[in-house]
This record gives structure tokens, sequence and C-alpha cells, in this order.
């Protein structure tokens, strides 16, 4: 008994107020992640339910040291530099994105499209580098951009070097949609994992985005995958035998790709 009491004292002492603090400043960071917009500590304290108390103390420190910037009233906050200059050093760090970037130029060059190299993390894919076309006229994802797989190629690519089990964990649904076309039924996705699986690539028509269709392939160069490769169109500009054509290219691209990052022992 007196074990349990110690535990217990331990779990609400000053190093688990400690860590909740650490946690509340994590998730008080990608609150600011994943809004364009200033926000104020209304905004704030309703997005994250955090007591304005620690809500002050927590907008203070991340102020202190860079990882917020305020607006000329100190009423509304933003992501500072700090959270650039992390990201950026997570890009450096990656062993991968030399060789991925130099993928997607070639990539570019061949289709005169723009390219995109992701990951998947949980259930959503993240944007690690891109190469826009020179006559792009749509807005593509930047680096750092965060997407549901489900709603994209890049996605659906990934999800298809998985089982139907774990596809089933990943996408408890209910499953958003980001235009009419996106698939929000789990049998969906799963017809499309078979699909891919088949061909060698995914493929979709404005399910992620209006106006634009994409095809994605993964690099093999874990198992399962865990980065793949797009390759964006617009609509007007492209027709089923030119998607068809980028999308058997991104697999010779991503294997070519691939074999170079095995050989460079990148894993």
């Amino acid at each position: 008994m007196a074990r349990s009491a110690d535990l217990s004292n331990a779990n609400s002492g000053p190093e688990a107020a400690g860590v909740k603090s650490a946690r509340r400043a994590i998730d008080l960071v990608e609150t600011f992640a994943a809004h364009t917009s200033w926000l104020s500590l209304a905004d704030l304290h309703a997005r994250t339910g955090f007591p304005r108390s620690s809500l002050h103390g927590l907008l203070r420190t991340l102020l202190d040291a860079g990882w917020l910037e305020a607006d000329s009233s100190n009423t509304r906050y933003r992501l500072g530099v700090r959270a650039l200059i992390c990201g950026t050093a997570y890009l450096d760090r990656d062993p991968a994105i030399r060789f991925a970037t130099e993928a997607l130029e070639e990539l570019r060059e061949k289709t005169g499209f723009t390219t995109h190299y992701a990951r998947l993390v949980g259930n959503q894919v993240i944007y690690l580098e891109t190469r826009e076309s020179d006559n792009s006229t749509y807005l593509s994802s930047k680096i750092g951009r965060t997407l549901p797989a489900h709603a994209t190629a890049l996605g659906k690519a990934l999800l298809a070097e998985l089982t139907r089990e774990e596809v089933a964990e990943l996408l408890p649904g209910p499953l958003s949609a980001l235009t009419p076309n996106t698939l929000v039924s789990l049998e969906k996705i799963h017809e499309a994992c078979a699909t891919i699986r088949e061909r060698g690539y995914a493929a979709e028509i404005e399910e992620g985005t209006l106006g634009i269709r994409c095809v994605a392939a993964v690099v093999p160069y874990r198992i399962p995958g865990t980065d793949a490769i797009s390759c964006s169109m617009p609509i007007e500009q492209t027709t089923d035998a030119k998607a068809r054509k980028a999308g058997e290219l991104l697999t010779e691209v991503t294997a070519e790709l691939a074999h170079r990052l095995r050989r460079e022992g990148i894993r």
C-alpha cells in the first residue's frame, strides 16, 4: 500500500506537472500549425480547452523562445521563425531527400507537370519536397502541408502497401471529404488499393483538389513503403492517355530511386 501511495504522489508531483506543460506546449504549436490566420487567446481557449491562466504562461514562453510571434497589438499570435528552423532541420537531416529531389526534377522535366514527394505519418501524408511546373496556375502543395491519406493519390498509393486490417485501423472513420469526389467509404478505399496493387500506381481525379488529377507511386526502399512520389496534372491539360503514361513513368522513376537509396544504405 505504501508503494502505491508513493506512485500516486509521484504522478501528481512537479515532474508530472512539467510533462503536462510540455504536452500542452506541443499541442499549442500544432494548433497554430493547423491554422493560417492569427489566433487570439480566446481563439486558443476555444480550440484547445486549456485554462486561460495556463495559456498566458505557455504563450509567453513560446514567444520568448521564438516559436511564436505576436501582432502589433500583442493580442494575436502565429507561428514564429523557430518553427521554420526546426522544420528545415528535419529535411536537412533526412538522407533520402537529396535523391528524391533529383527524381522529382527528372519527372517534372519529362512530364511538364508538378511533382511531389511525401511520407505517410499515421493516416496523413506530409509533403516533404515539391517541384512545381513552369506553367502551373494552380496552388500546389507546399512543403510541410498535411492531407488525409484517403483523399490523395499519394496517400492511397501508400495505403495499398498495407493489409486490409491495417488500413481499417488507420481509417476508423468517418472519413472527411475534401471535394465531392473524395472516397469516404472504407470499402471503396479497399477497392482502390486492390487496383493500385494490380496496376502499380495510384490515380485519382479531383479527389483531393478540384481541377486536378493525380498519379502516384510508392518508393519501395522500405517494407512497407512509407514514401511516395506524385505527379499533379490540371484537368484541362490532361487526357487519360497522358495520365496513364505519367503513371507508368512514375513506377520507373520510383523503382530507380529506391535502388539508389538502398545502394546508399538508406533505409
